[in-house]
């Protein structure tokens, strides 16, 4: 693919997402209550979401898109739902919790969070659906510059992402007293529900 046009989607689509949206703030909250165990469950159900939305736009399946809006509707709905869920559970968390992100039961649920908040986010399908067929010619998108995208944002998001990890993960050591992780839990539940709204709301 021509590099000018990859560069143009990467950095477009690095604009998109570096804004903190529901998704960075349902990450960064759990970092500071919870630790960083777990994130790139959470991340990766985020990567599978964009890849999802890049691989419709890429194929020219707006309209399909269009036709099942209510089933995207209803995914960002579950995503909500789920973040309140992990709210509850931080405003209730114990000072010192146990590392519940090792069980595969967790595992599955950050990762599903992470794909229905994406599944559901009105700016990914804005960017994917909309605005990524003005950046790059999808009519002559060959599988090799398909593959090119497709890691462009892997990439994108990784490094957007982890780096939010990194930084909520370097802030989290400030607290140590019982009291102050307690608040951090309850803080970051209210972040989540604050997240949870915002979903709902767009």
């Amino acid at each position: 693919m021509d590099i000018e046009r990859l560069f143009v989607f990467a950095a477009a689509y690095f604009a998109v997402l570096i804004l903190p949206g529901p998704a960075v703030t349902a990450l960064t909250a759990r970092v500071l209550a919870r630790g960083p165990r777990g994130s790139w469950t959470y991340i990766t159900g985020l990567i599978v979401g964009a890849l999802v939305w890049f691989t419709a736009a890429a194929a020219g399946l707006t309209a399909v898109a269009t036709v099942y809006a209510g089933l995207f509707v209803a995914i960002r709905y579950a995503g909500a739902a789920w973040l309140l869920y992990l709210a509850y559970k931080l405003w209730t968390a114990p000072v010192h919790p146990p590392q519940a992100a090792d069980m595969p039961s967790e595992r599955r649920g950050l990762f599903l969070a992470g794909l229905t908040l994406n599944l559901g986010n009105p700016k990914a399908m804005v960017f994917f659906l909309a605005l990524l067929p003005n950046v790059v010619d999808l009519d002559t998108l060959t599988p090799l510059a398909f593959g090119e995208l497709a890691a462009t944002i892997v990439v994108i998001v990784s490094c957007v992402l982890g780096g939010y990890v990194f930084l909520a993960a370097r802030m989290r050591r400030l607290f140590t007293s019982p009291r102050a992780l307690r608040l951090v839990n309850r803080g970051s539940g209210v972040a989540l529900a604050g997240a949870a709204a915002a979903v709902v709301s767009r």
